[in-house]
């Protein structure tokens, strides 16, 4: 009897154990989860391109790193955008000619990226696919074969705003929808931003009402896009394990100007 008794304890000690290392369990992965929210909400966060819009800079395929504390923080830092609260915290003002992942005003869901052109009280206009800003005409000089991946396949320019800050833009010429505009004027706490591919970007320069970005509120921004960490050559995808060293080597690690 004293014998079973013994058994029973084991046996009960042994259940114990095992829910003990079960609960230990979870809480580690609870932890490690809320540890990558966070990291994810306040630190960095990955996106890839899925679009054609900012070649010849991003092609569909790359894997960006996205810096989140760049301008401060808004409901939309958080996984879909809880109306947590008003307005951002911690704000800074970006720079015109930052690369900025954004929520965009069509659905406050949806995460595009474009480059940062107009600041609140810019006039921004396009004449003949030659950006002017606050009626001055922006420099833009052909770059013959400065794009290296074989996919671009328009002209190439070296745009450089006021400042000094340049970049490269893809053009297919001066007839497309988006080369003659009207004068846009970038109300108070918004923003105007543009594609790198002209031609092929429905940014700032299509209202929202239309499927583009329009004026951008200063609550859309999420990030700044930093660098290229790595890239996939087309027909690679992370359902298809074969295909995952597909990869544009001249692209890892490539910085965002």
């Amino acid at each position: 009897m004293a014998g079973l008794v013994r058994g029973r304890r084991k046996a009960g000690a042994g259940a114990g154990e095992g829910a003990n290392e079960t609960w230990e369990i979870i809480k580690t992965l609870f932890w490690a989860l809320l540890i990558a929210l966070v990291l994810r909400v306040v630190l960095v966060q990955p996106y890839t391109i899925p679009s054609a819009s900012m070649e010849p800079n991003l092609y569909e395929g790359d894997y960006i790193v996205v810096t989140k504390w760049s301008y401060g923080y808004s409901r939309h830092s958080a996984p879909f955008s809880p109306p947590l609260f008003e307005g951002r915290l911690l704000a800074r003002a970006p720079a015109r000619g930052d690369v900025i992942v954004f929520k965009t005003p069509l659905d406050n869901r949806t995460d595009l990226v474009k480059r940062l052109i107009g600041l609140p009280g810019d006039r921004i206009q396009v004449r003949n696919s030659e950006l002017w800003l606050n009626g001055e005409r922006v420099v833009r000089m052909p770059v013959p074969g400065a794009a290296t991946d074989p996919r671009a396949m328009g002209e190439i320019y070296r745009e450089t705003l006021p400042g000094g800050r340049s970049y490269l833009t893809q053009d297919y010429g001066p007839d497309g929808g988006l080369d003659d505009t009207d004068v846009y004027v970038v109300p108070e706490g918004h923003y105007f931003m543009m594609g790198d591919n002209r031609d092929n970007s429905s940014d700032s320069r299509v209202p929202v009402g239309a499927g583009g970005v329009g004026y951008l509120p200063e609550e859309n921004l999420v990030g700044r896009a930093r660098l290229v960490l790595v890239s996939w050559k087309p027909g690679a995808s992370i359902l298809k394990p074969w295909t995952w060293l597909n990869l544009n080597l001249d692209r890892i690690a490539k910085p965002l100007g």
